[in-house]
């Protein structure tokens, strides 16, 4: 049985109308986003509740075993190097309870958002693709597509018209471009609807890249606010 992970949650004033969980990355945990989503200075309506949960914590290979909270394990940066199966199902599971939990609260899967940073963002992806009924939109920043091979096979016929933003930094050291740019021909090779948008920035974000979050966020969940 998956645990359930801790979370930290930032209300509206009114009655939420939608949900955002956003997953950090590799060694932060859901502090890290709370300055950013008060940057996107966004609107009261629609009214948004974001979900920020903890990875849980575990060694991480990579980093010379030394735990800390990460959503599955990293061996090495490559395509050479095997990728942690079994803890990005773990984590795809964690994720997937939040959406059912988004969902018993009254927030239908279609006013759910998924968004993610690093390691986190790989977790959006991969959860988000597969997931069985459709989703507002899927964000994912700094990242790639883990289990590129499986998406064939997996991705849910639900997403096929979700929208879909990836961002990432020209000069990121960690995940490099060309890894995102790779997912994101993967990703267009099964017709998917996404953009891809770059920065001249390293692995971090950008005043710019925040206008653009506040702006495909609320294009994804304006329904009930057509006017935005």
């Amino acid at each position: 049985m998956t645990a359930e992970l801790s979370v930290i949650e930032l209300e509206p004033e009114k009655p939420a109308e939608a949900s955002v969980i956003w997953l950090h990355g590799l060694g932060a945990d859901g502090n890290d986003f709370v300055p950013v989503i008060e940057a996107l200075d966004l609107p009261d309506s629609p009214p948004i509740r974001f979900i920020l949960p903890h990875a849980p914590v575990r060694p991480i290979t990579l980093n010379g075993g030394q735990a800390m909270r990460g959503w599955y394990d990293i061996v090495g940066i490559g395509p050479e190097y095997p990728e942690d199966k079994e803890g990005i199902r773990s984590s795809q599971a964690r994720l997937q309870s939040l959406i059912y939990k988004e969902q018993s609260r009254g927030i239908s899967t279609d006013r759910i958002l998924l968004a993610g940073f690093s390691q986190g963002g790989a977790i959006v992806l991969h959860t988000g693709l597969r997931y069985e009924k459709p989703l507002a939109g899927i964000l994912a920043l700094s990242t790639y597509l883990p289990l590129r091979d499986s998406l064939a096979s997996e991705l849910s016929h639900d997403q096929r018209h979700t929208p879909l933003m990836v961002m990432h930094g020209s000069n990121d050291a960690v995940v490099p471009p060309e890894f995102g740019r790779l997912s994101c021909g993967a990703m267009r090779q099964q017709g998917l609807d996404m953009t891809w948008k770059e920065y001249p920035m390293g692995h971090t974000l950008c005043a710019e890249q925040i206008k653009d979050i506040r702006g495909f966020i609320l294009n994804c969940l304006q329904e009930t606010n057509p006017d935005l």
